[in-house]
């Protein structure tokens, strides 16, 4: 079964998973609707976390990848209805991050000095 998880520098060597704090334990989010992960995605947004991209995986993945990490996992289904505190974080991200995480964000990408972006405007703007 395809589902749905948070990833942040995806696709990159600096790539990383979002989890949950509970306990002692990291728990992956697994999301069966593409909606709820983006939706959730947006909420870290807006708590200032740096933004994840929504990536599709085979579920056996994940699992695979927990039992090895050492991480719990956790499908929430389309739909899901939360019954205790601990079910609200499947829906709603707690509202405090880690201070430090396993991975840094992607930093590698050169910034170009705003006179220069507006030379590439000028002549961008020259070609219509």
């Amino acid at each position: 079964m395809r589902v749905f998880v948070l990833l942040f520098n995806a696709r990159t060597e600096n790539e990383g998973i979002h989890t949950l704090k509970v306990g002692d334990r990291n728990l992956i989010l697994m999301f069966e609707s593409e909606d709820d992960a983006t939706r959730y995605a947006l909420l870290l947004e807006a708590q200032d976390f740096p933004t994840p991209t929504v990536e599709p995986i085979d579920h056996e993945e994940v699992e695979e990848y927990c039992r090895g990490a050492g991480y719990d996992f956790k499908l929430v289904p389309q739909g899901f209805i939360p019954q205790s505190d601990t079910d609200r974080f499947l829906l709603v991200p707690p509202g405090q991050n880690l201070e430090a995480t396993d991975w840094q964000p992607d930093v590698s990408k050169p910034s170009i000095p705003n006179d220069e972006l507006d030379q590439i405007r000028r002549r961008l703007e020259g070609l219509l």
